[in-house]
């Protein structure tokens, strides 16, 4: 069974940011990707201010349209390097403020843990996606960091917006514009085994 599960595997799945609508259409749960070009970090706090500054139809840091935020908050970068651990935080923290974004042309989320109805409906309404990053590998994920400024909110230490060049960064589709859950999938997989 694993050695036909093992030829199964196929090319991760190759993007470049700003995502488009075709990209992310093309997505189904459980595709492996890897991302070149640049995210933005962002964690709750971040996202509050973002929100309120669309509240008062001003500049937000950085444009929307086919952004990707990563939900992360790093550690201080080493010597030698552009950023510490820089693994995924847990995502329903931001799940007040995503739809607003997604209706204004966010195209892609990472972090780990589930997301609300609400940012589900969100993605299939505006085509957006959510990616699951691997959780307990920060370091791991940081060497696909190739640059890393603060942009916006530097007082909010590693909660302050950055902006990341990537390259193959390593991802998992958890939810795609279709509806569809890697998670609810995962545990009707199991029930239907088990039972």
């Amino acid at each position: 069974m694993y050695i036909k599960e093992q030829k199964a595997m196929k090319e991760p799945v190759r993007l470049s940011t700003p995502l488009t609508d075709d990209a992310v259409k093309a997505l189904s749960i459980g595709d492996s990707v890897v991302i070149s070009g640049y995210i933005y970090t962002g964690r709750d706090a971040a996202h509050k201010r973002l929100v309120e500054l669309i509240d008062r139809r001003e500049p937000l840091p950085f444009d929307l349209e086919g952004a990707v935020i990563y939900y992360v908050g790093p550690s201080p970068a080493p010597p030698g390097r552009v950023i510490g651990a820089a693994g995924p935080t847990t995502s329903y923290r931001m799940d007040a403020y995503a739809p607003r974004l997604i209706e204004l042309g966010l195209k892609g989320m990472i972090g780990k843990g589930a997301r609300s109805r609400e940012v589900r409906d969100a993605m299939v309404a505006h085509s957006a996606v959510y990616f699951a990053a691997i959780g307990g590998a920060g370091a791991l994920m940081a060497r696909s960091i190739k640059e890393a400024e603060v942009i916006a909110w530097e007082e909010l230490g590693p909660e302050a917006v950055r902006r990341l060049l990537v390259e193959d960064f390593p991802l998992t589709v958890v939810n795609d514009v279709h509806g569809r859950d890697l998670y609810e999938e995962g545990v009707k997989r199991y029930q239907k085994k088990v039972s």
